[in-house]
């Protein structure tokens, strides 16, 4: 069952719901997934220190759990 994002979870706690999540993130200019830095980052943190603001955050997490949502049917 997949959990819920969050703005406030871990990119490594994203990266453990669904390893393409790193390829939109990476799209979005966040190239630094594998950085031991972003495994302790919020999407929330991570997304501000490249510059987005908390409706970009918002909607990243919209987003996300619709991507992942098919996923999480199939888990049903």
């Amino acid at each position: 069952m997949s959990v819920k994002v969050t703005k406030e979870m871990l990119i490594e706690d994203l990266l453990q719901q669904d390893p393409n999540i790193a390829g939109i993130l990476t799209r979005m200019g966040m190239h630094c997934i594998g950085c031991m830095a972003a495994a302790g980052e919020s999407l929330e943190e991570a997304m501000i220190v490249h510059g987005y603001g908390p409706e970009d955050v918002d909607i990243t997490v919209q987003m996300l759990n619709e991507f992942l949502e098919p996923v999480a049917e199939e888990a049903e």
